[in-house]
């Protein structure tokens, strides 16, 4: 089992940028796809981005296309989220995941194939 700690959120203005760190215990991380979810007050959980248990893959939600980038670190067991030209409407939540499931492309964006979860770090953008 992967245990998940995410840091990095705050407060910024838009067309800012954040960098969330999401640092994971267990030996296993590296067979572990990544992912970042967030959720904004009174709306759903979405999908933000995820990573191939190598790095070779990559997939983002089209809202943040071009302006996040997720990457990862096996040596270090950390995935990060670095989040360019942030807009109000980024304002959320943003949880790290991890499962032992290979992401398609028809269905990487499904929080089914995430089984660990963090606690979740607020990312607030001011207009």
């Amino acid at each position: 089992q992967v245990q998940l700690v995410e840091s990095g959120g705050g407060l910024v203005q838009a067309g800012g940028s954040l960098r969330l760190s999401c640092a994971a215990s267990g030996r296993t991380f590296s067979r572990y796809a990544m992912g970042w979810f967030r959720q904004a007050p009174g709306k759903e959980r979405e999908f933000v981005a995820a990573i191939s248990w190598s790095g070779g893959s990559t997939y983002y939600a089209d809202s943040v296309k071009g302006r996040f980038t997720i990457s990862r670190d096996n040596a270090k067991n950390t995935e990060t989220l670095q989040m360019n030209s942030l807009k109000p409407e980024d304002t959320a939540v943003y949880y790290c995941a991890a499962g032992p499931y290979p992401l398609y492309s028809g269905t990487y964006y499904h929080e089914s194939n995430f089984e660990a979860w963090g606690q979740g770090t607020q990312v607030t953008v001011s207009s």
